[in-house]
């Protein structure tokens, strides 16, 4: 019985230990042993770049729809080549006016039907050769356009997304989430997967893909996370390009987060579960095992960790050696952290805090989503805007 406990346990351990850590490391040194340790040259913008529709999907943005179009026709890209489109998702707000307003080619208003298919109403009436997409608050830098485009110059490219760095909403105390420290660890992941094969996700505020290999998706099943596993299932590579880049407010508190997060997983687990993401079926033998290494593993760790808890309270009890009073000890101490971090600002404690409540943030969006569905709808996360 208490070798059966201690297997499980230590098992749970190194596959919690090797999705945070281990899987990092592993594509660092798979990276520099096969000589692509070093950020490939950047490719050249054209100068008769490709055409460009920028999408935006918005549901009442009227408070920064001005600013993101603003934006847009400030990028480094031929204006004759850039078509920007709004699409309005059931929008009961002056965004569709200002929109007009602030210079946006093409205006769809919807019914509200969620994100997704404001996205593909909008692809639709899109002209571009590539379609990008960004969300109405984040904001681009001058060149991220040509730079995301640039990708597109290797012909096995269907997806590329950009770099998003999060900027602080607030200061003080009320600025507690660490998303800015996870999110520049994810950031050096998925360069490592991009130069080795392809990312296994990419983030909304600065994508892209063909035309010709855009995708829909149920409308539930964020592009986030849907269209690099489904384009390489395709035969096309989904890539990582930092040169790329765009801002978005973080979501100032860790309570905010991890409601954003929560509603994220929602939408991940449908993906997860039947939307084809743990099929096999055309994966490449190593993009498979990035798939298990860094999603599906990931999403697992609210039940490793309760698994580790569990066994390790067990083998105490069966008079199991010191070195499990250790382990036991240490995990108590990360939840006492994390507690402690809701009273006490420090930052080590606002780390504990946080890697709890986003370690628990898949449990509680599998939850919801078995419960009560998972609306296509979206509102925007606290303080974004």
């Amino acid at each position: 019985m208490t070798s059966a406990l201690e297997i499980v346990f230590w098992l749970s351990c190194a596959l919690i230990v090797w999705t945070q850590v281990g899987y990092a490391l592993a594509l660092a040194l798979i990276a520099r042993l096969s000589g692509r340790g070093r950020a490939p040259r950047r490719r050249e913008a054209a100068d008769d770049p490709p055409s460009l529709s920028l999408i935006v999907a918005a549901h009442d943005e009227q408070a920064v729809i001005a600013a993101k179009l603003a934006n847009a026709l400030s990028l480094d890209y031929p204006r004759e080549r850039l078509e920007l489109v709004v699409a309005c998702d059931g929008c009961t707000d002056a965004t569709a006016a200002l929109a007009r307003e602030a210079g946006a080619d093409v205006v769809v208003e919807l019914p509200r039907g969620g994100k997704i298919r404001a996205q593909d109403a909008a692809v639709e009436r899109s002209r571009g050769e590539i379609v990008a997409f960004s969300d109405a608050n984040a904001t681009w830098e001058p060149g991220a356009a040509r730079a995301l485009v640039a990708a597109f110059a290797d012909p096995r490219v269907g997806y590329a997304c950009g770099q998003v760095r999060f900027v602080q909403a607030a200061g003080g105390a009320e600025a507690s989430n660490q998303e800015g420290v996870y999110w520049r660890y994810e950031l050096r992941v998925r360069e490592l997967e991009s130069r080795l094969s392809s990312i296994t996700a990419g983030n909304g505020a600065i994508y892209a893909t063909r035309r010709e290999s855009y995708l829909v998706v149920d409308p539930i099943m964020g592009h986030d996370l849907s269209l690099p596993f489904n384009l390489v299932k395709r035969g096309w590579r989904a890539v990582y390009v930092p040169g790329a880049r765009a801002r978005e407010k973080m979501v100032p508190s860790l309570g905010g987060e991890f409601a954003r997060k929560r509603r994220m997983m929602s939408h991940t687990w449908p993906i997860l579960l039947r939307g084809g993401m743990l099929s096999p079926r055309g994966y490449p033998p190593g993009y498979a095992m990035m798939i298990v290494s860094h999603r599906l593993l990931r999403y697992a760790t609210p039940g490793l960790h309760l698994i580790a808890l569990a066994t390790n309270v067990a083998l105490l009890a069966l008079g199991a050696g010191p070195l499990y009073a250790v382990t036991l000890a240490l995990q108590l101490a990360l939840l006492g952290a994390a507690a402690l971090g809701g009273a006490l600002p420090a930052r080590p404690l606002l780390i504990a805090r946080y890697y709890v409540l986003t370690t628990a943030s898949p449990a509680a969006g599998l939850w919801d989503w078995l419960r009560h569905g998972t609306s296509a709808a979206w509102e925007a996360a606290e303080g974004t805007r």
